[in-house]
């Protein structure tokens, strides 16, 4: 936001009679474009992250925030390696969270789409830093209970699709429910008034579940050095795509993109964030000196959900993030496949060998390594998709 001033200050100055000192001073306005804010938001975020991550590590340690035990899949016996993973310190994802806020604050021009995004990450940051915080204090893998988090991402999730419903500027993204593909909505309500319709009923929960499913997805994801935030920012990177062109009205136009007014400034967002991954990832990747943490992957995925939605373009996410897609599924296919039948027989059986997707091709022997650079790859096919769908409509 600061930033993005300066670019008004030389027609201040010329509309105060300093036309020579505008003259001068002409090149601020470079700042008013999103691409350049876009640029020095990365830039920014990846420095603070690679500045400030030594420093983070060292007082997560002196504090004693260190994962002294066993986490949720190894707990459950789901990796072999788990004591090489101990006394590294987690809620790193305050580095990455905070990295991606002073960004943002610097150079983002704020309006209610960007608020709404950032606030919500902070939301999502404090539930995953109370789990963290209490497992580390415990020094159990228990936390908050699986309930607990799952009825304050509900209340959040919620809460945003009834105010982006009530408003009418934005009830347009609630009551028009848009597929990958298809220029036209494929359900369509009343966006003058705030009557109950099928669109607007099935726009609600598509928003719940794209915030929910998102925030949880990338939770299930974080399980190998690198693997969750290097997937948040190859999506990052669709998603700064999209938002810039849903935010510009003439590219919005000639791709069949819904435009939403603000949502280019959402493109700075994503670019702080895919600055601040790549600086987390530094210190994250095997063999990693951080943990993001809940902290870290209940935000990241949130405020992912939660642009896409912005942009009308929630089942974009379900393509570009596909590997997230690919994780939570498999939790829930293993946990329903595992009580049906223990239910049904009484001897409990399981699809994949470990759960989630990553831990099953762990336990077929690939290292850490090849499963992360190779859920890369698969990450950057998907993303190839998603864009290709501004096309295919």
């Amino acid at each position: 936001m600061m930033f993005y001033y300066l670019s008004q200050f030389p027609a201040w100055l010329e509309a105060n009679g300093h036309a020579q000192w505008a003259d001068w001073l002409s090149g601020l306005r470079v700042f008013q474009y999103i691409t350049f804010r876009g640029a020095g938001a990365a830039i920014t975020g990846l420095l603070i992250c690679w500045w400030l991550g030594p420093r983070v590590i060292e007082w997560l340690k002196k504090i004693g925030v260190r994962q002294e035990y066993e986490d949720r899949a190894r707990a459950e016996g789901k990796i072999n390696d788990g004591v090489s993973k101990r006394g590294v310190p987690t809620m790193g994802g305050l580095l990455i969270v905070g990295a991606i806020d002073l960004s943002a604050l610097l150079w983002a021009q704020w309006n209610p789409l960007v608020t709404l995004t950032l606030l919500s990450m902070l939301v999502l940051c404090l539930l995953g830093f109370y789990d963290d915080y209490s497992n580390v204090t415990r020094q159990d893998s228990a936390g908050l209970t699986e309930k607990v988090k799952l009825a304050v991402q509900f209340l959040l999730s919620a809460g945003i699709a009834v105010y982006l419903w009530r408003l009418p500027e934005t009830r347009a993204l609630i009551t028009e429910v848009m597929v990958p593909f298809m220029k036209d909505p494929i359900l369509a309500g009343p966006s003058k008034t705030m009557v109950f319709s099928v669109a607007a009923v099935v726009g609600l929960v598509v928003t719940i579940c794209a915030i929910m499913g998102s925030s949880n997805a990338v939770n299930f994801t974080d399980g190998l050095d690198g693997l969750a935030v290097g997937s948040v920012v190859i999506v990052s990177m669709v998603f700064y795509i999209f938002t810039y062109l849903a935010g510009h009205a003439e590219l919005a136009q000639s791709l069949n993109v819904p435009k939403v007014a603000g949502a280019g400034e959402l493109s700075v967002v994503c670019a702080a964030m895919i600055g601040a991954g790549l600086g987390f990832l530094w210190f994250n990747c095997f063999p990693a000196k951080v943990f993001m943490g809940d902290t870290g992957s209940l935000a990241l995925g949130g405020s992912l959900g939660i642009m896409a939605v912005l942009i009308h373009q929630p089942f974009v996410l379900v393509i570009a993030g596909g590997i997230f897609v690919l994780e939570a599924v498999s939790v829930i296919i293993q946990r329903g496949w595992f009580k049906w039948t223990r239910f049904r027989t009484g001897t409990p059986q399981r699809v994949f060998l470990k759960a989630p997707l990553h831990h099953h091709f762990q336990e077929k022997g690939w290292h850490e390594n090849q499963v992360v650079m190779r859920f890369y790859i698969l990450g950057i096919l998907f993303a190839v998709l998603a864009l290709a769908t501004l096309k295919l409509r």
